[in-house]
């Protein structure tokens, strides 16, 4: 369990202060920071206030760096620095004078009078970029695609390293896997902003470690990673297959959970289908609460057209919202971008969205958004998934390891493209199209006896299976 819930700030606050005067002498303490410069914590964002510009230039010169590592140390490696000009510290600030010697060497140049800035966790760029506002799990839609992932983050969000742990969240491309762990992040930040609380996707974990083992600081990395109370880590599918990545990542896992930790994760697919990750890694996944999310119901869609335009401030009729829910379907992002549009749209005209607005203004956004699935793209998604080489697929094998795989993808074939039966037995290695109408019949049994595909050397729903491949084959 972590530290008891904070309601401001101030713990960090005093931290913060406590570090800089360790780290400069008195003298230099004095003349800067004492009554002349003071700190506030917001989420995972420090603003250092001065009394002018002026000052802002000179102590910014000097000192951002300082002030980053501390910012780092106190609040984790995600943390930001921001610079803010504060008149009621004018009078105490006035006093100060540049100091002598090699500082008076730097000249002060002109600033904005509130800069936010990213700093880098031991290279590479913190999330989000652009200075981006995390998402708020408070306003996240809920509705069947998504309410148990929604309930298990807030859980977390209230009570880290008690009963769900680790939480890991899967689903397609554009579904809200990344809003959720944001949304986590944020409320986390809020409820206990005196833990250490990192969020970060795969890729940037695997940066930062190839650099520390580029550099020989894999002591300083695992004292990064494995000393926070609550570690987010987004697209964990990124590691299926980097093997010394994977048995870092592992190891990190191990130790956050011997000193009961919270771990949450996101990937495109459940972990049994990660099928290039180690067994342990994937047993330790499924060891705590694996949530799907899946592309939105029409009732939802309708929701969060409402929730978006009512943020944009675009007024909208009920039609026009229904006919934006119906025509997007596949993620909440394309969902997003209608709205977007719309809100364009409205601040050009000023007029209300109407359903003949909405059809006129997105026509052509329908049309892009419109995937032509090419037997090759189920080809592509049938061999990632079950580990089988485009040939074997194609070939006259009939071990159940290729049969099994190749009879889904005529099936999905058959649903997905527009080809015939004939076409399609071809492009799977010259069959007839009677093998592709009879590998259709075996898939449609499945599903309605609820039987299961055999993915390495676990047993899988079928039905499972193959809404992961057309996710997939969806989005590319």
């Amino acid at each position: 369990m972590l530290p008891g819930n904070e309601l401001n700030g101030r713990p960090h606050v005093d931290a913060i202060a406590r570090e800089v005067a360790k780290q400069l002498d008195p003298r230099r303490y004095e003349q800067w920071f004492s009554r002349k410069t003071r700190f506030s914590v917001q989420d995972d964002c420090v603003t250092v206030h001065v009394g002018s510009p002026y000052l802002l230039t000179w102590v910014q010169k000097q000192f951002e760096p300082l002030l980053g590592q501390v910012a780092r140390t106190v609040l984790g490696p995600g943390a930001r620095l921001a610079w803010n000009v504060d008149a009621d510290l004018v009078m105490n600030a006035g006093n100060s004078q540049p100091e002598s010697g090699d500082d008076a060497k730097a000249e002060p140049r002109p600033v904005q009078t509130s800069v936010a800035r990213k700093l880098p966790a031991g290279g590479g760029n913190a999330r989000p970029p652009g200075g981006r506002r995390y998402a708020d799990l408070r306003q996240f839609v809920t509705g069947p695609s998504n309410d148990m992932a929604v309930l298990a983050a807030r859980q977390v969000s209230e009570a880290p390293g008690d009963q769900i742990n680790p939480l890991y969240i899967h689903g397609g491309v554009g579904v809200g896997k990344s809003h959720l762990l944001e949304g986590t992040y944020r409320l986390l930040r809020r409820n206990f902003p005196r833990c250490q609380v990192l969020l970060l996707t795969a890729e940037n974990f695997a940066n930062f470690f190839t650099q520390a083992l580029r550099e020989k600081t894999l002591p300083s990395f695992r004292q990064r990673f494995r000393n926070v109370d609550v570690l987010l880590v987004d697209d964990v599918d990124f590691l299926n297959g980097k093997k010394g990545i994977e048995e870092e990542f592992l190891n990190t896992l191990k130790k956050l959970e011997a000193d009961g930790k919270q771990i949450v994760l996101t990937a495109d697919r459940h972990p049994r289908l990660l099928t290039k990750l180690s067994e342990e890694l994937v047993s330790r996944f499924l060891a705590g609460v694996v949530c799907r999310v899946e592309a939105p119901d029409a009732a939802t869609r309708k929701a969060i057209v409402k929730q978006v335009a009512l943020q944009r401030h675009t007024p909208i009729t009920e039609r026009a919202i229904e006919f934006v829910a119906d025509r997007f379907t596949n993620s909440v992002r394309e969902l997003i971008g209608a709205v977007n549009c719309l809100h364009t749209y409205h601040t050009m005209t000023g007029s209300r969205i109407g359903v003949a607005d909405a059809r006129n203004t997105l026509r052509r956004l329908e049309r892009d958004c419109i995937r032509v699935v090419r037997l090759a793209d189920v080809e592509r998604a049938v061999c990632r998934l079950f580990g089988v080489a485009s040939d074997d697929l194609k070939s006259a094998r009939r071990a159940r390891a290729v049969s099994q795989p190749r009879m889904l993808a005529m099936y999905l074939a058959r649903r997905l493209t527009q080809s015939a039966y004939g076409e399609i037995g071809q492009f799977f290695g010259g069959r007839n199209h009677a093998t592709v109408i009879a590998a259709e019949r075996k898939v449609r049994k499945l599903v309605d006896e609820q039987g299961a595909i055999q993915i390495a050397s676990e047993a899988w729903p079928v039905s499972d299976v193959l809404s992961t491949l057309e996710q997939q084959i969806k989005t590319g």
